[in-house]
């Protein structure tokens, strides 16, 4: 009770020290001027991804002002390659971005904690006041006025009592995912250290008008009476992890041989969410289903540049309806399955074509087969720890507290293991901390 006394006290002193617009730093050309939305943008839900990147004071001879007008001007150059991130977008059903170079919003705030002491003492929630403007997932302004423009990206940087500092961002879903958002970081980054960026210029493509109103099927998801918390995986216990599923599929008499990390910690967490569940249930089991974004770019049979921009990933999607579908054999199973159909995808058209077959009427009739869906991303192999300003890498990168049955997995600092960070109803999150067969791996 005393620790959360003090998280709460601590947070008091988060103070917004300043706001102002940054706009690219040369126009963007008058026929980019319309940055048209492709079927992919368009069915993407209407949320702001968050993103945080912690740095120690490093360099005690770097000066605060130096630092932030650094930070202002490789924003503005960054801002002429992702030019649509400093447009407008309608707040709702967007089909293009008037690429207008009315600029992002800038903010910087201070907090009276020192680095160390807020990220060991900070749970998720804690995360909240170092992002722009509350847009942490869904945008709160989204939800109170549906009508008018909104901007795709805004930034705030926290300076930490000790020089430590946090780069947050958050990124409409609208205009691009979390590689796409991740690339952006990493350009910014790159050019404030004043290195080579030819790597990492984006590879933008130009859609053709298309409007497709599919229903936003995660609108009604929120974080209200969830809370997200982080499991921590060690190699060493995946690697236990992953020959317990090739012991388990090979006694069922369908192995799964070499599981990657992320199938088997997947299998893992849905099963130990899904108990969680039927026993804050009355134990009757709830029909549920499983949802792993899968990055396009390097999985069609025409790989796409690693820099594209923009939404580029499909959806793995199973519904696991009793108890024998969450056994891994089953669900593993139906991963590699839906994974092998989408590689042999020939190419993004292809891709475009079979995805915008689905009538709005079959989604919401799929969407309903189940309770629930829990949500499993994986950030893993994506430029995570890659962010270096010029002052190393992070020693933390965070996603804001996610929505309910959302698990983030994303690579350790130093690359031995794997965090997921995982949102469920309080409930069953209390259930889940305290399940020995989670634990056993943790």
């Amino acid at each position: 009770m005393l620790s959360k006394l003090l998280r709460f006290g601590r947070r008091q002193l988060h103070t917004i020290v300043s706001r102002e617009i940054i706009k690219p730093s040369s126009p963007t050309p008058s026929h980019f001027k319309t940055y048209n939305l492709s079927l992919f943008d368009q069915i993407a839900n209407n949320s702001y991804m968050p993103i945080v990147a912690f740095y120690p004071n490093l360099d005690q001879s770097s000066h605060d002002k130096t630092r932030t007008l650094e930070l202002k001007y490789s924003l503005a150059k960054t801002l002429t390659q992702y030019y649509p991130f400093a447009g407008r977008v309608k707040k709702t059903h967007p089909t293009y971005v008037d690429c207008n170079d009315e600029g992002v919003e800038y903010i910087e705030a201070s907090n009276d904690n020192s680095l160390s002491d807020f990220l060991q003492r900070s749970e998720h929630e804690d995360l909240d006041p170092l992002f722009p403007n509350d847009l942490i997932w869904f945008d709160p302004r989204i939800r109170g006025d549906t009508e008018g423009v909104t901007c795709p990206l805004a930034v705030q940087v926290t300076q930490f009592a000790c020089g430590g500092v946090a780069v947050a961002s958050s990124l409409s879903h609208k205009v691009g995912d979390g590689r796409c958002f991740f690339n952006f970081i990493n350009h910014w980054a790159t050019v404030t250290a004043k290195k080579d960026v030819s790597l990492v210029n984006p590879h933008i493509f130009h859609h053709q008008t298309f409007d497709y109103n599919l229903p936003d099927l995660l609108s009604d998801k929120s974080r209200v009476g969830c809370v997200t918390r982080s499991f921590f995986f060690s190699n060493e216990k995946l690697n236990d992890l992953k020959a317990k599923v090739t012991a388990m599929t090979t006694e069922a008499g369908q192995p799964i041989m070499n599981p990657t990390r992320v199938e088997a910690l997947s299998w893992l967490l849905h099963n130990r969410a899904t108990a969680a569940a039927t026993k804050n249930n009355s134990g009757t089991f709830m029909a549920s289903g499983m949802q792993f974004p899968v990055d396009m770019r390097g999985i069609l049979a025409e790989k796409l540049p690693g820099t594209s921009m923009g939404n580029l990933y499909l959806v793995i999607e199973f519904a696991t309806t009793n108890d024998r579908d969450l056994e891994p054999h089953i669900s593993i199973g139906e991963m590699r399955k839906r994974k092998a159909e989408f590689q042999s995808i020939r190419n993004l058209e292809a891709a475009t074509e079979i995805v915008g077959q689905v009538s709005p009427e079959t989604a919401l009739k799929t969407a309903e087969r189940v309770e629930d869906y829990y949500i499993y991303s994986s950030l893993c192999g994506f430029p995570v720890y890659d962010i270096d300003f010029g002052w190393g890498k992070p020693v933390k990168v965070s996603v804001g507290g996610t929505i309910k049955n959302f698990t983030i997995l994303m690579e350790a600092p130093d690359g031995n293991g794997i965090e997921a960070a995982m949102c469920l109803e309080k409930e069953d999150m209390k259930i889940l901390q305290n399940d020995p067969e989670l634990l056993a791996f943790c």
